[in-house]
């Protein structure tokens, strides 16, 4: 079934993503609470991104996509730019909020609108609890 692998390949470009912007703002973070909620974040991220890899490869035998070199140089430039003025853990957290909600509503879209095998399913409502989980710890550094 198809649609089981572009749901995957969408989650995992997720969770690329979510781990290229945290690396990037973890070196601008001094505050450690907020260093260590990063981390952690960043640790989930990883780990539904091995297991989508790993469920991609019962479907075909292809690997999985991965964000590629533009996507990741862009998502660098904008935390630059946007961190130019204002590199407080206020402003570091609502980007990582902005980003964090655009993962959830893309996760959500998928659930809405896409046929998937159970497995898919319960790993995007993983991926989908785990960012709103962190939305929730986020909004404490605003």
């Amino acid at each position: 079934m198809d649609n089981n692998i572009d749901i995957l390949d969408e989650l995992h470009k997720g969770c690329c993503m979510g781990m290229d912007a945290i690396k990037t703002i973890l070196t601008k973070v001094e505050e450690e609470k907020f260093h260590d909620l990063l981390e952690k974040q960043f640790l989930e991220y990883q780990d539904i991104g091995n297991r989508l890899e790993d469920l991609y490869q019962e479907y075909t035998d292809s690997d999985i996509h991965e964000t590629g070199i533009m996507v990741k140089a862009m998502t660098w430039y904008g935390i630059q730019k946007d961190t130019l003025l204002d590199n407080s853990v206020s402003a570091l957290a609502d980007m990582l909020i902005k980003g964090t909600s655009m993962g959830i509503v893309e996760g959500k879209k998928i659930l809405n609108h896409k046929t998937m095998d159970k497995k898919v399913h319960k790993i995007c409502e993983e991926y989908i609890k785990m960012q709103e989980k962190y939305l929730n710890k986020l909004e404490e550094f605003l």
